[in-house]
C-alpha cells in the first residue's frame, strides 16, 4: 500500500498544479473586453458584465438554472448572423429582459419581464444577430428603447 502511495503523490502534486493554473487563468479570461458592454439610451450609457454564449450548446443553456443575477450583469447571444429567433423561459428562475439587437448594434425590439418557467415562445419579430439578457425591469429602469444602440466587440462597426 505504500508503494502505491508513492507512486501516487506525483500525480496528485501536478494535478493541483493544473487546478491553481485552472483558478488562476479562468478570472483573468472572464476579464476580457468580450466580457464588457454598454447600452446607449436616451437616459445614459449603462455597462454590463455580460456572458456571451455562441455554440447552440451554450445558447441553448442559457440562464437556465440561474438564480440571481446581479443589475449590471448579463447574457449576449450571439448567432452569428441576423435570422429572426426566440426564446423561451422554461427552467429560468428569475425574470428576464430580452433585447432583441441587429448587427448593427441597434436594438430592434426588447420583452420586458419575461416570466419564470414559461414555455411560452418568445420571438424577436424581425431578423437580429444578438439577444442580450438582463434582470427582468432593468431596460425600462434604464430607458432603453427600439433606436438605441448596444457597444460590444463583437458588434459590426459601420463603415466610414
Amino acid at each position: 500500500m505504500m508503494m502505491f502511495a508513492q507512486r501516487l503523490a506525483p500525480v496528485l502534486r501536478r494535478a493541483a498544479v493544473v487546478i491553481a493554473i485552472g483558478a488562476v487563468a479562468l478570472p483573468l479570461a472572464a476579464c476580457s473586453d468580450e466580457g464588457k458592454l454598454v447600452l446607449h439610451s436616451s437616459t445614459g450609457d449603462y455597462s454590463f458584465n455580460v456572458e456571451v454564449v455562441d455554440t447552440p450548446e451554450s445558447r441553448a443553456q442559457g440562464l437556465m438554472y440561474r438564480t440571481e443575477l446581479a443589475d449590471d450583469a448579463g447574457m449576449l447571444f450571439d448567432f452569428k448572423e441576423e435570422r429572426p429567433v426566440s426564446f423561451w423561459m422554461r427552467n429560468t428562475f428569475i425574470p428576464l429582459d430580452m433585447v432583441f439587437v441587429g448587427a448593427d448594434g441597434v436594438v430592434k425590439t426588447i420583452h420586458v419581464n419575461a416570466r419564470p418557467h414559461d414555455i411560452t415562445s418568445i420571438p424577436s419579430e424581425v431578423p437580429v444577430q444578438f439577444v442580450l439578457e438582463i434582470p427582468g425591469g432593468r431596460s425600462e429602469e434604464i430607458g432603453l428603447k427600439p433606436g438605441d444602440t448596444m457597444e460590444h466587440d463583437r458588434v459590426t462597426k459601420p463603415a466610414n
